[in-house]
């Protein structure tokens, strides 16, 4: 089969196509054909940094983590799917885990659910890491109906959805951008858009909470934003962060009573950890995306197989706005 593959590792390496082995079904796995993967934050991070990230793949590799297709095999011992099944998820591209980025994928069942029967592949594609994310981390920091949530970095590819879905929740939810383009992303999703350039935290903290700060903070923008969340959030408020690897004062969240919740969906694929629970969550999401609760929103630019590379250049530029998916 083709499949786009790196040989080396660094900024500007070059993805090569190449005829690789085309995988067979194991127990408890799928051969998936493969139909769109979106490019996210860790592929670029996989592709510049190579072996200095612990969860890069061997070389010669095939990267994509993201993906939607059609069943092509099935495992003696999968139930939950059927050849021709459409189906999405997120399950390589990393360790010994092959990626999207081939014309078949071998997938453990665990980690992939059936696609939502609104979306087209190309749009089902661009869910899976960040639908998961912005999932669990509302999910873990405990946001609730009528809760004052603030999203940070509310246009980004995991904030954009992380706001969709605390709406959904019944949440009043404000979220953080600047620039026209990012602010009416996140006012054409129902919540009030916060420019972070033009205010600070304690005016829009005194405007929209009369000064209580916010119940639950979804931070996808983490680093040194994380003590802007910390500053915003209410007494005994929690934060969900997607970046957290930053040296940090955690004074002012002793003081303030505030639960931090760490998000790494990569963990049940790197630990083989509670895999299934990706899988229920991506039907899930699946559910919401048919109620017409929840959209991704993609990148006007798109990209087909071999030009994989200049997907990858699109997402690094910053220039991209709504996720970067990439046509088989």
């Amino acid at each position: 089969m083709k499949a786009m593959t790196l040989v080396e590792y660094g900024e500007n390496a070059k993805f090569e196509l190449a005829e690789i082995e085309t995988p067979t079904a194991k127990p408890g796995h799928v051969v998936v054909r493969i139909a769109a993967t979106s490019v996210n934050t860790v592929d670029t991070m996989i592709r510049a940094m190579g072996k200095d990230l612990p969860l890069s793949p061997e070389l010669p590799a095939v990267l994509g983590m993201d993906f939607a297709g059609t069943v092509e095999a099935v495992g003696g011992d999968v139930r939950s799917f059927e050849v021709g099944d459409e189906v999405y998820g997120c399950a390589g591209g990393l360790l010994e885990l092959q990626g999207a980025l081939a014309e078949y994928m071998v997938v453990d069942a665990r980690l992939i659910a059936h696609k939502p029967k609104s979306l087209s592949m190309r749009e089902a594609a661009a869910i899976p890491l960040v639908g998961i994310t912005a999932f669990e981390g509302l999910t873990r920091a405990g946001a609730q109906a009528g809760q004052k949530v603030l999203v940070q970095g509310g246009a980004g590819g995991v904030g954009h959805l992380a706001v969709q879905l605390a709406r959904h929740i019944g949440a009043d939810v404000f979220a953080t951008g600047t620039g026209a383009s990012q602010l009416e992303v996140i006012e054409s999703y129902g919540a009030t858009a916060i420019d972070f350039m033009k205010e600070k935290v304690a005016d829009y903290v005194a405007e929209h909470t009369a000064g209580a700060g916010f119940e639950t903070i979804f931070d996808s923008v983490g680093g040194p934003n994380m003590t802007n969340s910390f500053e915003a959030a209410a007494l005994n408020g929690s934060i969900a962060s997607t970046v957290a690897l930053v040296e940090l004062d955690l004074a002012p969240a002793h003081f303030k009573g505030l639960s931090l919740h760490i998000i790494f969906m990569l963990i049940p694929m790197i630990h083989n950890y509670k895999r299934e629970e990706h899988g229920a969550v991506l039907a899930k999401l699946a559910e919401i995306v048919d109620a017409g609760a929840l959209k991704p929103l993609l990148d006007d630019q798109r990209f087909g197989f071999e030009q994989v590379g200049d997907a990858y250049d699109r997402l690094t530029s910053g220039q991209a706005i709504g996720k970067v998916v990439v046509e088989l």
